[in-house]
């Protein structure tokens, strides 16, 4: 694989066209060598690529997050989406990660993302034999030189989301769905636990996984059995299988449009996901998301990778202090939004500043305090 360098320093530049115009190549010459017929360097394109998990780049959620970061870096960069510019390849199933990363790698991409944990082992392996690519990896930790890691601080998100959800329901009973078993889901459900706790010790929380982040169809069937069982707040880090709990809470508000079905979307701002309109009157069901910057991760190391800063060999790990993850705006139908809105200020400065530190296993969980 050809390697990219940039911002050469300008004596390099005039060693270059000095030695070009020594050999007296020709305009098929220079062109070969990326350079001007005058004989100046000229600067390649920066070429940045994703594969996304099997959620797929219309999940409304992860893998729709990191598309927007890499499509705001080409736009950015005037970049076209393809093969010279910026482009990603759709994973229909895990058999397609390394097949997909592998070819990304060989149309010289300079940056490949994998997006999501379960891309772990494939960039392990592409990255030890596509040693002169880029990679980045999301979520999850991949100790070779040409490989970014990029980690969040989860839990800090999803105690927020914690805190609107025990200050909102009239139930105390509330639900979190799960994708899969994972450190990554793990630190979703340690934190929205110790968030709720920490407002409403009383409120009980129902915790399934559909083991799956692709089908829609189970995560209804879960969001069915907690809403009839008096749950009226649900949040989930269950990727596209979180568009089933999207469903069952909107149809449940246009049976009864007087009880309250609560849903907490996550990764990006799902509020557009909970739209229903009842006798000509717009509801929406979404009470707020868990926010997990994705797109500003991507963008950001893609922007150090054109730089010649690429942090190969580092993880970098981002949570409310880098802006890395948040809560999006309250429901303004919730009747205690400035409530809610009073003490999640409260605690994000809590968390920014050190007082606070949200827990990140089920472990550490058991032995937390907000005090």
């Amino acid at each position: 694989m050809k390697k990219r360098k940039f911002g050469l320093t300008m004596s390099f530049l005039l060693a270059a066209g000095t030695i070009l115009g020594a050999c007296g190549g020709g305009d098929n010459e220079a062109e070969k060598e990326g350079t001007t017929d005058t004989g100046e360097q000229t600067e390649e394109t920066f070429k940045v690529a994703m594969v996304t998990d099997v959620g797929g780049i219309d999940d409304k959620s992860f893998n729709q997050s990191a598309w927007k970061g890499i499509q705001e870096f080409g736009e950015a960069n005037g970049l076209e989406k393809g093969q010279d510019g910026y482009n990603y390849l759709q994973s229909q199933s895990d058999a397609d990660y390394t097949t997909n990363l592998n070819s990304l790698a060989r149309q010289d991409f300079d940056l490949i993302f994998g997006i999501g944990f379960m891309m772990q082992e494939s960039i392990n392996e592409i990255a030890g034999q596509q040693t002169e690519a880029h990679f980045g990896m999301v979520d999850a930790v991949v100790e070779k030189e040409n490989v970014a890691s990029i980690l969040f601080k989860e839990q800090e998100a999803s105690f927020l989301a914690g805190v609107a959800a025990g200050l909102t329901t009239e139930s105390n009973k509330i639900g979190f769905i799960g994708g899969m078993q994972s450190d990554v889901i793990e630190r979703f459900e340690a934190g929205f636990q110790a968030g709720v706790k920490a407002v409403n010790p009383d409120a009980t929380i129902d915790v399934q996984y559909a083991e799956a982040f692709d089908k829609a169809e189970i995560g209804q069937s879960i969001a069915s059995r907690m809403y009839s069982s008096g749950v009226d707040v649900v949040f989930h880090a269950a990727g596209a299988t979180g568009n089933g709990l999207f469903k069952e809470a909107r149809d449940l508000k246009a049976k009864d449009p007087s009880k309250n079905y609560w849903a907490i979307g996550v990764d990006s701002d799902q509020v557009a996901e909970g739209v229903v309109e009842i006798d000509g009157t717009e509801h929406n069901i979404i009470l707020t998301s868990a926010l997990k910057r994705v797109d500003v991760a991507v963008n950001d190391l893609s922007t150090k990778a054109k730089e010649g800063n690429f942090p190969g060999g580092e993880t970098t790990v981002y949570g409310l202090a880098e802006d890395g993850v948040g809560l999006a705006e309250i429901n303004d139908a919730v009747t205690v939004k400035a409530d809610i809105e009073t003490k999640v200020q409260e605690y994000s400065d809590k968390i920014k500043s050190g007082d606070l530190v949200v827990p990140g296993t089920l472990e550490e969980l058991e032995t937390f305090s907000a005090e």
